[in-house]
């Protein structure tokens, strides 16, 4: 068994030093001069180019809901009358939705996916894929020079359409993934209009981290730029996702450096019952979270995840930026308010390793007494929090430190709605490993905790069940702490936050 377990180990290490390999070299390899003379003399200020439809090599095909998957129907630049045959409706609202780079040379299974949600969520609207793929299945760095062409065309082709149609700038929205966000930047820069939105699904890092903001995607792009940033692991400019704010409101998902359920174990099994054929998703993983994690925001409605702005993904885990104050929390995804400041706005949530990937923000402060002067460090604990409408036992939650007389606060999350919170049970296990709790008797004492609610906004304090204290010691019996009926619950803020999420000042405004 341990032999096979050597050889799965040397496997796996092969796999990923072949990824990791194709991944460094983005950054390293020279960008070739791909036509920049010609770029150069678009952003001048001839417009020539824009009725130049000679030299467009991406396609826009307009998928329908009945056929999401294939590319049926071609609006072509210069040609009127494909308007019509495709079925363009010019009363409703367009996404246009541009891939990435490319392996294999064909559009990933992610495509279909969004077309039909999009569909789903907005029945009438027009879906048009770009179809950039002989340009996108170079060499990373070849392709990655490619974007300033493809989002030339992607310009002439939206500022030919709107003439055509005087169809309305606000209607339109346009998503791009990885390479395809950097498109949709520079496509956005060279358009007559600003578009209504632009939405960036972890636009790609090495070769633009560092660039300007003509090359990238960048608040300038569009009225409103929001951006998921899901895989940001690595130095700068070597991390498949880019690191850097460039949109009005950026947000990243469990830190944006990994997503649940993306580790080695995970995508190897995948790739065990399905072939080698998602061999490549063992990479692809938290970059293509960004995408589901849209979809999900058009078809989960009712389970609408929720973001929070803070300065660091450090702090965030502490749970002191829960509040909404202030535009300090967003809706995720579709929904997002847009909110326009002169800085980037970062935000951060977490999220389930599945769909509906929403889950409860809760900040949980405590403070440790203690007869003697006690301290531990990464210290593992079950959290249980029951309330009026259901209940999440035994949360795995390693506590950094515990220190007679200190106060600490952590980020506490469940996939479950348990409404008002009425109890929470705390649970020290026992280290197995370096004691027994028959010989360490050390205890701490905790008279009352505080909690916050990131999606109810309220704020409950709850006190030890049975007496002034309850008792925590490492492999004991687990500390009851209930909602203290005399201290005041912020019902005031609980109430206006509801009526901001649900009412006519929150209301939707992706029209």
């Amino acid at each position: 068994k341990q032999e096979n377990m050597g050889k799965e180990s040397a496997v796996l290490l092969v796999i990923w030093m072949h990824f990791a390999s194709t991944f460094s070299s983005y950054a390293t390899t020279a960008e070739p001069a791909v036509e920049t003379d010609t770029f150069s003399n678009i952003t001048a200020n001839s417009t020539d180019w824009m009725v130049d439809f000679s030299d467009i090599e991406s396609k826009f095909a307009l998928r329908t809901s009945d056929e999401p998957e294939d590319d049926l129907c071609y609006i072509v630049p210069g040609q009127r009358e494909t308007i019509k045959e495709c079925n363009f409706n010019p009363d409703t609202k367009t996404f246009i939705v541009i891939h990435g780079w490319t392996v294999t040379g064909m559009y990933e299974s992610w495509v279909p996916k969004l077309v039909t949600a999009l569909y789903e969520r907005e029945p009438t609207a027009n879906v048009i894929v770009v179809d950039w793929l002989i340009r996108a299945q170079q060499h990373y760095p070849t392709s990655a020079a490619y974007t300033k062409l493809v989002g030339r065309d992607v310009a002439k082709f939206v500022n030919w359409l709107q003439a055509e149609l005087e169809y309305p700038w606000e209607k339109l929205h346009i998503l791009g993934y990885s390479l395809g966000a950097h498109v949709a930047g520079i496509a956005g820069l060279l358009m007559r209009n600003k578009v209504n939105r632009i939405t960036g699904l972890d636009p790609a890092g090495p070769t633009f981290e560092y660039a300007d903001a003509q090359s990238t995607l960048s608040p300038d792009d569009a009225l409103f730029v929001d951006v998921l940033h899901t895989n940001t692991r690595g130095s700068p400019d070597r991390s498949i996702g880019i690191q850097r704010p460039v949109g009005h409101v950026d947000i990243y998902p469990n830190g944006g450096t990994f997503q649940p359920g993306c580790d080695l174990q995970n995508t190897m099994m995948m790739v065990a019952t399905t072939g080698l054929r998602n061999m490549d998703q063992i990479v692809k993983c938290s970059h293509e979270r960004s995408i589901h994690l849209f979809i999900d925001s058009l078809i989960n409605m009712e389970q609408q995840s929720m973001a929070y702005r803070c300065s660091s993904k450090e702090t965030f885990n502490k749970g002191v930026c829960l509040s909404c104050r202030k535009n300090r929390c967003n809706k995720v995804g579709y929904d997002v308010t847009k909110v326009r400041s002169r800085r980037n706005s970062k935000m951060y949530m977490k999220t389930r390793d599945m769909m509906p990937y929403k889950v409860y923000h809760y900040q949980v402060k405590v403070h440790f007494f203690s007869q003697s002067k006690i301290s531990y460090t990464d210290q593992p604990m079950k959290i249980s929090l029951y309330g009026y409408a259901g209940e999440k036992e035994n949360i795995p939650y390693v506590m950094p430190a515990m220190k007679t007389n200190t106060t600490v606060s952590f980020l506490l999350t469940t996939d479950v709605d348990i409404g008002e919170l009425m109890m929470v049970k705390l649970v020290w296990e026992k280290d197995t490993i370096i004691g027994w709790p028959w010989w360490n008797p050390d205890t701490f004492h905790v008279r009352k905790l505080r909690v916050k609610s990131g999606e109810r906004q309220s704020r409950v304090i709850f006190v030890a069940k049975d007496g002034e204290f309850s008792y925590l010691a490492r492999g004991g019996d687990a500390a009851v702490f209930v909602k203290d009926k005399e201290a005041q619950s912020s019902k005031k803020n609980e109430r206006l936050h509801k009526l901001k999420m649900q009412g006519s000042s929150f209301k939707k405004t992706t029209e």
